[in-house]
This record gives C-alpha cells, structure tokens and sequence, in this order.
C-alpha cells in the first residue's frame, strides 16, 4: 500500500501539516511499527510520546532498522532523514488508529463488534456473553483485561484496550479465522487516546461508573465523558445499546444511546421497573447463585456459576446484550450456566482439605469493587472475614483511603499490603491507605490472631497472604483483592513474576501442613 493512499485515511483535524518527500516520492508501506525496536525493511515508523518513552528519541533506530517512513509531531533539529519520507502530524498516536484501520482493510466492517465499558464487570461481562453467544454457535473472539482469543489463538493482553494497530491487526486475524462476532472490552483509556477509532460497534454496554483512573481524566466528569464516547461515537445507527439502569450516571450513556439512535435495551435489578432485562429475585450461596431473570419474552431460571451478588447486575447485562443481539432464551440459559471461571474475579483457590478456610481472590482494585466483593461474602461467612489489599503506585492517590474505607466496614481483620507501586514508595501509598484504617487499631503482623477489628501492614505481599492465611480458621474467608489474574507486580519499571492465586495455593499448603 502506497504512503499516499494511508495518508488520504487521516481526517481533516489528523491532517498532516508537512510530507517532507525522501528518495522515493511515494514509497510503498510494507507494515507499521510504534516499537523502534520492531521496525522492519518498509514499515512506516510512528513516533508516540508515553508518559515514560518518547518515540521521538529513536528514530534513528527505526531508520537504521529499514523504516521506509517516518512520522513525527517534529523533527528533532538537525535530524537526517537519510531519504526517507517524513511526515508531521498533530497528534501521532490518534493518527495511527485510522491509518492502521485503512492499512488493514477495515476490518471492523465484516464483523459484528460488541464494545463493553465501565468501571467493573467488563470482563465477567465478556466472558458471560461470549459463553452465550457460543450456545448460538457463533464463532467468536474476544478482546480485553486478561486476554485476547478466538478459535486457534488465545495470548495474554497488555491493555484492556489494544493500541489502535495492535487492535486493527488483530481484528483483521479473527476475521481471517472465521470469526463472525468479537465481544471487546473498551476502556475509558482506549477511548480518550482513540484506539479505538476506526471501529463501528453493533452492540454497545454500560456496566457502571465508580472512582477510578482520575490521575488520567482528573474528575470524574472526564473519566464519564470519556465513557460515553463509545456510545456518542462509535456506536453504529442501526446498532443497540444495553444500559445498567440502576448506576447513577446511567442517564448519560442513555442519552447518548437514543442519540446515536440505537435501540435500546435497560437491565435493572429493580423486578418493579420498566426495564425490559430485569432481575425478579435470587439465592446466593459460596458455590453459586440462582437467579430468576424476566426477559421481554418470559422469565428465565438460571444458576450462575460465578459467585458473588455483583455478577447478578454482570450476568443482567450480558442478558440484554443478548436480547438485543435476539438469541433465543435457550442458549442464553445455557451459556450463563456453562460459563467458566473468570480469572482472578472472586476465584476461589481449592484448598484441597473441608476443613480450610476459604480463600478467593479478586482483581477489586476500585473503592466500589472491594466493597461490592466484601458485601457479597459478609453475609456468607461462617467465621472472621480476613482481607488482603493494596493500592498501586503512581495512580489515583484519593482513591486509596476511600479502598480503605471500603475494606473496614465489611472486614474483621485487615492485611494492608502493595499491589503494584510502580516508581511510588511502598510507604507513601501504605500512609494513604492508613488514612482510611483510622477507626481500626494497627497491631503486629505476630498479634493478628487475636486482636478484632485490626489491621496490620505488610509491605511484602507475599508475606502479606502467608500471615492472612495462617490466622484464618474452619469457617473462615480470606479476601485476596487487588491483582486478580496478574501473574507479575510492578515495582520501578520492572514486571516481576507474582501471581496472587499461587501465593495463596502456596499458603494454604503451609496451612494444611502445620
């Protein structure tokens, strides 16, 4: 494909300001690169700026590698282009999406793409509908938080949302695998840096809108507006729009749904409301929950095999996409029965003895989330509600005594520990955290056990669950929040392999042992 022929992708407010020709006046784009270090003969080098690495620094890598073309919001002074061409753009990063989207062919044209945002659920969402929509013998892919798969691929993600090329590329290889419906998780930071422009949603749905990333948006006005673009934007006219009616800011992503004009679909917990996806009642056990649901043609009996009273408003969501997307009831059934564990959401670790306390763990990382999680198993506790928890580093500092807050009003001992603390003091983010604890006495890790209502802080978070998991009893429950189905911690700039769910299997063969 011709540089000229990528370039006519660009809208007018993307529009390159110069095109500095190199040797050849229209070179041919064999591929695109961001990563320097990815470059290969013919590819066009985009130059991004990141918050930590600027793009900017290593185009001379990238021409050394063989970029056919660069391009750049400016040239550094005296930089040699060596013959290439050079084009300067506004925005690079907004421009890669459109480009990307040409480059591969558009392919969000042949396939139906099902776009979930909010602050939780996203992924229990996915995972829930995507069980339906294979019930409907439908092939599908799935892009989001812990992974991107579709028949014959199946890799970890580094972004909810991928970079705007990594998600062209990807879209374009499900297509080429015959799937015919991607059910992809967007996240307010997709939406605001445009990866996903470019792409055009049948299906759009809002889970709910809680605290979170204000050190990116700043307030939550932003973080909201962020949100709806997916509905104002890039939800097609002839599509639907599913809407979690009971949220606070539910009436914005409403307006923006009937603005778009699709059709729109309510789900509600309320079983007197007008919703036409709403939940009539429920029983929720440790193993499972039962849940009567009435849909706009009839009730359904389902039981959910995902724990905890937050996935009911999950698994309504995943309903009313499905009723707009008009599967029949029976593979809706079916496919809420026969999803599987979510990685790291409320996933409860075997303890392999009847006798052990019962250990899940959860990627709550939100005010909001640990508290919806620790509500959930309060009630379903036999004995102490022991909570394992931390806040990353160089994130929303308010959040962190509201997590705290969370924890002390549904936890009888608490483990306050890191999570990923990033280039931040461990300290730093741990004296945030106390500020919430206030009310609760600090003790030594040594004297948990018997002091109710305490907490304790444990840097080490392995540490941190050996000691949660070495206090509970018979008839316990310990909370492992924070880092879900992460297999690393972040500490500086490093990704250090740690998994929250080996951890705790590792301790609680300790407890088994002793």
């Amino acid at each position: 494909m011709r540089l000229s022929e990528l370039l006519s992708a660009l809208p007018p407010t993307l529009a390159a300001s110069e095109v500095r020709a190199g040797d050849d006046p229209d070179p041919v784009i064999r591929g695109i690169a961001y990563d320097s270090r990815a470059v290969a003969a013919g590819d066009w080098f985009f130059a991004l700026r990141g918050a930590e690495v600027d793009g900017h620094d290593y185009l001379d890598g990238a021409l050394a590698l063989g970029a056919a073309a660069l391009a750049v919001e400016e040239l550094p002074p005296g930089f040699d282009p060596r013959g290439r061409a050079v084009v300067v753009l506004p925005d690079t990063r907004r421009a890669l999406a459109p480009v990307s989207n040409r480059f591969f062919g558009e392919p969000s044209n042949e396939l139906r793409l099902i776009g979930v945002t909010g602050t939780n659920g996203k992924t229990s969402v996915s995972y829930l509908l995507e069980s339906i929509l294979q019930r409907a013998d439908e092939r599908v892919g799935v892009i989001g938080t812990v992974e991107i798969r579709y028949p014959g691929e199946r890799r970890r993600s580094l972004n909810t949302t991928p970079e705007s090329y990594d998600l062209q590329n990807t879209l374009r290889a499900m297509r080429t695998h015959g799937v015919e419906t991607v059910v992809m998780e967007v996240s307010s930071h997709g939406l605001e840096l445009g990866r996903v422009d470019g792409c055009r949603f049948a299906l759009a749905a809002f889970t709910n809108l809680t605290q979170d990333h204000l050190d990116f948006h700043g307030d939550m006005g932003s973080y909201r507006s962020a949100k709806v673009r997916l509905f104002q934007r890039h939800l097609d006219a002839s599509g639907s729009a599913v809407v979690n009616v009971d949220d606070p800011s539910a009436d914005a992503f409403v307006d923006a749904a009937r603005g778009a004009g699709a059709r729109l679909v309510r789900v509600s917990r309320d079983p007197n409301g007008d919703a036409e996806v709403r939940l009539e009642e429920a029983e929720i056990r440790l193993d499972a929950t039962r849940a009567r649901l009435r849909l706009p043609s009839g009730v359904i009996e389902v039981t959910l095999p995902l724990v905890g009273d937050f996935n009911l408003e999950n698994a309504l969501v995943a309903c009313g996409a499905a009723v707009a997307l008009e599967i029949d009831s029976g593979a809706i059934v079916a496919g809420i029965e026969g999803c599987p564990q979510v990685p790291g959401r409320i996933e409860r670790i075997e303890a392999g003895a009847a006798e052990a306390p019962t250990v899940f763990v959860d990627y709550a990382h939100t005010p909001d989330a640990v508290e919806k999680v620790l509500r959930t198993l309060r009630p379903l506790t036999g004995g102490h509600l022991v909570a394992v928890f931390g806040c990353g580093g160089d994130r929303d500092r308010a959040k962190r005594p509201l997590m705290a807050e969370a924890v002390a009003r549904f936890a009888d001992r608490i483990v306050a520990t890191s999570d990923n603390p990033r280039n931040e003091d461990p300290g730093r983010i741990l004296a945030d955290v106390e500020k919430g604890l206030s009310g609760r006495s600090r003790v030594d890790a040594s004297a948990l056990a018997g002091a109710e209502g305490a907490y304790a802080v444990i840097p080490d978070r392995r540490e941190a669950i050996e000691v949660a998991v070495s206090i509970a009893r018979s008839g316990d429950i310990v909370v492992v929040a924070g880092k879900g189905h992460e297999d690393y911690q972040i500490i500086g700039r490093q990704r250090l392999p740690f998994s929250d769910v080996d951890e705790s299997r590792r301790a609680l063969s300790a407890w088994r042992a002793r």
